[in-house]
């Protein structure tokens, strides 16, 4: 993996969340959580809210302009659209999410079965199918989030329980090289700037001389189909800036 310097080892993009509905009326992203990574979220345009459920139960945080939420791993999410939300998404342990650290909310029998799983997830080969390819994938997501949301509604935590079981059976295999991706990026940088304080404090600043300005790279062409919605990724491995 290239170095970056980018703060916390994270990744970043920005979203436009989808606008259409899915079968209960509601329009936003397609429900799904994370294993290991916190996701934040920092609203730049538009009106929306942030469901989610967890050990607590079902919630809904609003978002608007300048509102910066945070989620952490086993936080079941779906972004809501009600009107051109779009957002700044922040990722920890950049790397680790795009190799699978996230399970979306499909019923559980197709969780339980990863053939059936890799299915329903994939977006497929051709270009000209994948919005229709993502809507479909956002629909299965949602019934299976209803599903959730209605069982801790009645305080029946088993089924929350039973997801989590069933995601961390899906993801064990690709989970093998997550241990590598996080000390490639995440705790490499946290080393070094550990190294740089014991500098400082020794009375050391030769690295100050090593000062660089870096840019983020914005993803070409047309905005990816996200769990979310439509993505702009940013490529933040070390550039420099030219002066």
């Amino acid at each position: 993996m290239t170095a970056s310097s980018f703060p916390g080892g994270t990744s970043l993009s920005h979203l436009e969340v989808y606008a259409d509905a899915a079968p209960d009326g509601i329009c936003g992203g397609s429900p799904h959580m994370h294993l290991v990574s916190t996701e934040a979220y920092i609203v730049t345009a538009g009106e929306g809210a942030l469901q989610t459920i967890d050990a607590d139960g079902f919630r809904e945080t609003p978002l608007a302009p300048g509102a910066v939420v945070w989620f952490t791993p086993g936080t079941i999410h779906r972004a809501v659209n009600r009107g051109d939300l779009q957002v700044v998404v922040l990722m920890s342990n950049s790397g680790l999410p795009e190799a699978g650290d996230a399970v979306l909310t499909f019923p559980a029998e197709v969780v339980a079965d990863p053939d059936v799983y890799a299915a329903a997830v994939s977006l497929g080969d051709d270009p000209d199918e994948r919005a229709a390819r993502a809507r479909r994938r956002r629909d299965l997501a949602v019934t299976g989030f209803e599903a959730l949301r209605e069982a801790v509604a009645g305080r029946d935590r088993t089924a929350l329980a039973a997801f989590h079981s069933a995601a961390a059976a899906l993801v064990r295999d690709r989970a093998r090289i997550w241990p590598d991706l996080v000390r490639e990026r995440p705790l490499a940088q946290a080393e070094h700037s550990l190294a740089l304080a014991v500098a400082v404090a020794s009375g050391s600043a030769a690295h100050l001389s090593e000062a660089r300005v870096h840019r983020a790279v914005p993803s070409e062409g047309a905005r990816g189909f996200g769990m979310c919605g439509r993505l702009r990724t940013y490529d933040v491995n070390d550039e420099e800036t030219p002066r």
